[in-house]
This record gives C-alpha cells, structure tokens and sequence, in this order.
C-alpha cells in the first residue's frame, strides 16, 4: 500500500514538472524559440487551431522565427493571430513565409521575465508541497486503519520527503537555467 502512494506521488511529481517546463518555455528568452507562439491559436475551417498545426514554425537565426502555412491563404490569419496574441511580435509577410522578429530585450524587461519565471517555479512548489501532503495524509490513514506499522508509516514519510527535496532541486536547477537564457544578452 505504501509502494502505491509513493509511485502515485512520483507520478504527480512528474507531471508537475513537466507542466512546470512548459510554463518556462512560453517565458521569452533573448532568442528566438517556437515555443514561443504555442499560445497563437489561427482560425483553420471554423475552428480555432494551435499554430503549429496549421503551419511549419523553424528558427533560421537567433531572433527570428519563420512560419510557413501549409496553406498560402491561411497567411494573412496567421499574422493577425500573431499580433493579437499580444505578445509583442510584429509579424512580416512576403507572400510566402511570415518572418516574427524577435526584438532584443532592455535590461529592465529581463528582470520582469527573471520575476515572472520565479512566480512560476513558487507556484509549482507549492503544487508539490500540496501533492505531499496529500500523500502524507494517505499514508497516516494506512497508518491509522492498522494496514501499515508506525515504522513503516516514519519510513514512508522519509521517502516523501526525499522525493519533495529531489523534485525541488530540479525545479531550482531548471529555474537557473531559465533565468541564465534571459539574462544572456
């Protein structure tokens, strides 16, 4: 019964992570990345559609990122959906190919991003100290409906602790990371 509430916990840990990094990749970063327009959704036959479904996306250089619908009469959509995302590209179409220059970023504008990863990373601590005790209180119920000893329940809580302290380590490490890219001029 232990065993499921750790590899249950494990997985929550995961996913959190994993969400975790996907916040981190839409947090703009001095260069160019296509991740950057997972937000633009483009009217595709009726029906809003993610970017990257309707359109091949590559970065050719460092602040630049290129969008080739699959579909030349989709161009004029896809730079509107870009300007409205709001995300501060202006978008330039040659007929063929939409070019989204990356701008550089001031100084004061890297600290904001710096600040905005660092709410992200908090929020996801606190989903993993959430995800904790969650699983801190399964294991006392094992505990206290005798399908556990007290040991195993102290080893148990051990274990959680362990896996919260590694799961933090890596959102800290991944957060250096980030904020090294914004930093970076």
């Amino acid at each position: 019964m232990l065993d499921e509430v750790i590899e249950e916990l494990k997985s929550s840990f995961e996913e959190t992570l994993g969400k975790f990094q996907k916040e981190l990749a839409k947090i703009r970063t001095g260069r160019a990345n296509v991740g950057m327009l997972d937000s633009v959704r483009v009217e595709y036959y009726g029906s809003p559609s993610p970017l990257n479904q309707v359109a091949t996306l590559r970065v050719p250089e460092p602040r630049m990122i290129t969008v080739q619908p699959w579909e030349k009469t989709l161009l004029a959509d896809i730079e509107k959906a870009i300007v409205q995302a709001n995300l501060g590209l202006n978008p330039s179409n040659d007929g063929v190919l939409i070019r989204v220059p990356i701008p550089a970023l001031t100084g004061e504008r890297r600290e904001e991003l710096v600040r905005q990863a660092r709410r992200v990373a908090e929020d996801h601590k606190i989903a993993l100290r959430n995800h904790r005790r969650d699983a801190n209180d399964m294991v006392k119920q094992l505990e206290k409906d005798s399908e556990i000893t007290e040991d195993d329940m102290h080893r148990g809580f051990d274990q959680i602790n362990g896996l919260i302290e590694a799961y933090t380590k890596k959102i800290d490490e991944r957060l250096e990371t980030k904020e090294g890219e914004i930093r970076e001029v």
